[in-house]
């Protein structure tokens, strides 16, 4: 019988969640020896409040991208959502019906983008950068300048009570509930295997029988309906209801995503990783704000982030291609052979 050779051994932990692990550790040891508060049941529960939301809306966009899609919209979604549960309480609706027209409205969100991109076979980039827009506008069309503080303690509880006797927070375990019903899902049916199938190669799944057009269609609908659910649970945390909740989160969620090890070209990602992914992401935007590090210049993080999480996974094909070219340019340069 054969030995597995050394690269055979170390695949396993050279595996990208691997490395999460790693980061995540890391940050933790360099985020207590900034502050002796990082460890703190307080900051941890804070952390797990300042995730909770964009870590739900990884999770819809994780399987778009596993199919090759894409939907910048998650956290316009999320802001329609929440300028309409504050129009209907602020008009006397109960919170019980508000939640349902909300949720329905996510589900015409979802639908709207995905018809677009099954059926008119439009690129789900410019759609969803089309109807990030939109939705944001519809937002201010039906919020208007309102500010809706007027929601039940009981409710808005939820945001800043943690769960039992935890650090958790409530949206932190709504994602961990989300991110099992997801991972089965995805890794332990043959719906999940359809998606990676889709996301390698559209055309062999297509003619495996696979129907393509309504598995990305659905996909799009649930994203829809888990951003209105983040956005009642974003809603619920502030207190406050306002045209621009959410606004600029969507890069966040996109580099949360590829940092999970999600290949932005599809077909190669898993849960367990953008599990991983939120975790690093939370730590290390935590850590950096013990550190006073200015919250506005964030977005730097998050850029290095998106190009980090693009290059690295990718550096072994860049380097394959790169040293073929060149073998490519010797063949061509070596003198002819002559026969006699």
């Amino acid at each position: 019988m054969k030995r597995p050779d050394l690269r055979e051994r170390l695949r396993p932990a050279l595996r990208w969640e691997t490395g999460l692990i790693v980061a995540f550790l890391t940050i933790v040891v360099l985020g207590t020896e900034v502050s002796n508060k990082f460890l703190t049941q307080g900051n941890l529960f804070y952390l797990c409040i300042s995730i909770g939301e964009l870590a739900i809306m990884t999770l819809p966009l994780t399987l778009i991208i596993l199919t090759g899609e894409i939907d910048l919209s998650v956290a316009s979604t999320l802001g329609l959502s929440s300028a309409m549960l504050g129009y209907l309480v602020l008009h006397g609706w109960s919170l019980g019906w508000a939640f349902v027209v909300v949720i329905v409205l996510g589900v015409a969100a979802g639908l709207f983008n995905g018809v677009l991109v099954t059926r008119f076979g439009l690129p789900s980039l410019a759609v969803t950068i089309g109807t990030l827009t939109l939705y944001r506008g519809l937002a201010v069309v039906i919020l208007g300048p309102n500010i809706v503080s007027t929601f039940p303690q009981r409710y808005t509880s939820i945001g800043v009570n943690p769960f039992g006797n935890t650090f958790l927070s409530w949206s932190v375990v709504f994602f961990l509930i989300l991110a099992v019903i997801f991972g089965v899902a995805l890794h332990l049916t043959p719906f999940g295997r359809s998606l990676f199938v889709i996301g390698q190669n559209t055309e062999a799944a297509i003619y495996a029988g696979i129907r393509v057009k309504r598995i990305k269609l659905l996909l799009f609908v649930v994203s829809g309906i888990v951003c209105a659910f983040a956005g009642i649970l974003y809603t619920f945390r502030l207190s406050t209801a306002v045209q621009d909740n959410g606004l600029g989160l969507e890069l966040n969620v996109v580099a949360i995503v590829l940092l999970g090890g999600v290949s932005i070209f599809g077909g190669k990602g898993s849960i367990v990783g953008v599990v991983l992914a939120v975790a690093v992401y939370a730590a290390l935007q935590n850590a950096l704000f013990l550190t006073n590090f200015p919250q506005r210049a964030f977005g730097i993080v998050t850029g290095c982030l998106l190009l980090l999480s693009v290059l690295v996974p990718n550096a072994g094909s860049f380097v394959r291609r790169a040293r073929a070219a060149m073998r490519r340019r010797e063949a061509r340069s070596r003198p002819a052979v002559e026969v006699s």
